[in-house]
């Protein structure tokens, strides 16, 4: 199994702290505003910003917050103006890194980017540097003690989605992007509980990382999304279990 998967299972683990949440209110808002600006402010003509929304609510963000990001989005009410873009970069022992940002200072996020991937021994890439060795797919995850493994496989096959994955006690299942919101609102439909429903970019092939490698991957990965800026991190490494262990 990835480190791309493994790294995702503990990244929701910690959004339930509150200093995280606070953190992935930031980043939802900002997700909301940017798809709302880009194709409108109706959920159901807007399959973005159906998936932001539903995030968002997933995510306890009181309604009065997602109502007042969608309308500073569509123009409704005076709000921040972001840009969304993404840098390549590599990690530890050449992993490749796909940083995608939603910024208010460009000037700002493309230092505090550097920063991070400087002191965690990872570096800044060119554009096409690291992408070719990505896809882009719809992950939907469910927790393996909310649903059993049958009722899951069933959803699978009756909603389109291409594949299905166990990992670290949590269903992954894959689909076009596109028919993410469609797929996940079929989920939904038949009652079965939603961890996170993403469009995240796989890795096609894998760097294996142990050791101080390993764990130096880790706290680059978190240092960078950490920051307010950056949206999602993608990153091809794989490593043992032990390296997710607190030090």
């Amino acid at each position: 199994m990835s480190g791309h998967s493994k790294w995702s299972t503990i990244k929701h683990k910690k959004a339930k702290t509150d200093a995280a949440r606070s953190k992935q209110f930031t980043k939802l808002i900002r997700e909301i505003t940017v798809a709302a600006r880009q194709g409108g402010s109706d959920v159901d003509a807007n399959p973005r910003l159906r998936l932001a929304v539903q995030a968002a609510k997933g995510a306890n963000m009181p309604s009065d917050n997602i109502t007042r990001a969608v309308k500073k989005g569509a123009g409704e009410i005076e709000g921040v103006h972001y840009e969304e873009f993404s840098y390549e970069g590599y990690g530890p022992a050449g992993v490749g890194l796909i940083i995608d940002v939603v910024t208010d200072n460009r000037n700002r996020t493309t230092a505090e980017v550097r920063h991070a991937l400087t002191k965690h021994g990872g570096n800044m890439g060119e554009t096409g540097s690291v992408a070719w060795n990505f896809a882009a797919k719809g992950v939907i995850r469910v927790v393996a003690e909310r649903c059993d493994e049958e009722t899951v496989m069933n959803a699978v096959l009756d909603s389109g989605a291409e594949d299905v994955q166990e990992s670290e006690g949590t269903f992954e299942v894959y689909c076009v992007p596109a028919d993410l919101a469609s797929v996940s609102e079929w989920f939904r439909s038949r009652d079965i509980p939603l961890d996170s429903v993403e469009i995240e970019k796989i890795p096609k092939t894998l760097v294996e990382l142990d050791g101080e490698e390993a764990r130096r991957m880790l706290r680059l990965m978190e240092a960078l999304e950490d920051l307010d800026d950056v949206a999602r991190v993608s990153a091809n490494f794989d490593i043992p279990d032990e390296a997710f262990q607190e030090d």
